[in-house]
């Protein structure tokens, strides 16, 4: 039996709209059925883990509790009845449920009192998570670049196959060119959409964009941002637009730039106390508006296909990856992310 770790640094977020601490956790002393043990190596910071700091989606019942949905690691232990990894293995931790046994969320214990998680955590040394919330991948894939799997990545090509269905040659309108709004452009640009629009507050995330495959970026904090989307279009609609802002006000111009058999596709979510005014008479004549649960990704299936993209040679994902930082500097990726000087995803260095 694996004499397991007692105890390891992690994230906290202890109240909303405050800084996360970072300090030592208890683990639980054993592993119970369904569970695995990882070591964690790397983690991204994905936007919702700043909505969960803002309170996004109200009131947070569970503080204090561990943060962080897309990592890789090592597998270091295993509960019973666990029988799709083994110690040693390689994973992705992923928020999005995958093969194997769905295992209770464990108890960790910090300044005496109980520390909550759910099925999976990624700011933390060692995390004990769901078994079907990690998928294992080949020992030799780079770590580093392995969790942008676990969210961004899959959501994005999702997000694009399931969610929005592009077709070849259709136009598509990024709103939102941070992490998985960046993913989002990748993934259309492979499937072969024109023109590729991205639009964003921040020209250093326009920047990237254009590098990841936007034929045409604009600036949303410019007067005349919808003229200028609308001169690049083909008849000045498009046919797929995608929102990652959760922004109300982007949201409703994203809906009217939709052309009348347009896909709008929701990613981004807005704050519980804001509306989005639209009128609904567009919809019963082929405009589609959805949100987007991951894009309806299913890791079991996607992160081997995505791998096989990636040692192919024919998606890569190391120009998405623009900071490293250190575990406890967390707060400070996360300011850079609010600031907009960040474009990319963030990488937080957990251990090798």
């Amino acid at each position: 039996m694996s004499i397991l770790p007692l105890s390891g640094l992690a994230a906290i977020l202890v109240e909303q709209h405050a800084p996360l601490v970072v300090d030592t956790v208890q683990l639980p002393a054993e592993l119970n059925f369904g569970q695995v043990l990882v070591r964690l190596s790397f983690s991204g910071i994905c936007g919702a883990q700043i909505g969960e700091i803002d309170g996004a989606k109200g009131a947070d019942p569970f503080l204090p509790h561990l943060l962080g949905h897309e990592g890789s690691g090592e597998v270091i232990a295993l509960g019973s009845g666990v029988s799709t990894v083994a110690e040693g293995d390689h994973v992705v931790l992923h928020w999005r449920p995958g093969d194997g046994l769905r295992g209770e969320p464990p108890r960790y214990r910090w300044n005496g009192q109980e520390l909550n998680a759910g099925w999976v955590t990624t700011f933390n040394e060692y995390a004990v998570v769901s078994e079907d919330r990690i998928t294992r991948i080949p020992g030799s894939f780079p770590l580093d670049i392995a969790p942008l799997l676990g969210c961004a990545v899959t959501t994005a090509f999702g997000v694009i196959s399931n969610d929005a269905c592009l077709k070849p040659g259709e136009s598509v309108v990024v709103f939102g060119a941070g992490g998985v709004g960046l993913s989002i452009i990748q993934a259309a640009t492979m499937m072969s959409a024109h023109p590729m629009v991205a639009v964003d507050l921040f020209p250093e995330r326009l920047h990237l964009a254009r590098e990841l495959g936007a034929t045409h970026c604009i600036t949303s904090s410019t007067d005349g941002a919808e003229r200028a989307i609308r001169e690049v279009l083909p008849e000045s609609v498009a046919d797929v637009c995608v929102d990652t802002t959760g922004n109300p006000a982007v949201i409703e111009l994203a809906i009217r730039v939709a052309g009348h058999k347009g896909r709008i596709v929701l990613v981004g979510v807005p704050h519980p106390t804001s509306a989005v005014s639209v009128h609904t008479l567009q919809f019963h004549f082929g405009k589609r508006l959805t949100g987007s649960h991951g894009g309806s990704s299913l890791p079991a299936t996607d992160i081997p296909r995505l791998v096989r993209l990636i040692e192919a040679g024919k998606l890569d994902l190391g120009h998405l990856i623009t900071r490293r930082q250190p575990l406890h500097q967390v707060n400070d990726a996360i300011t850079a992310m609010r600031s907009g000087e960040l474009r990319g995803r963030c990488l937080l260095e957990i251990g090798r």
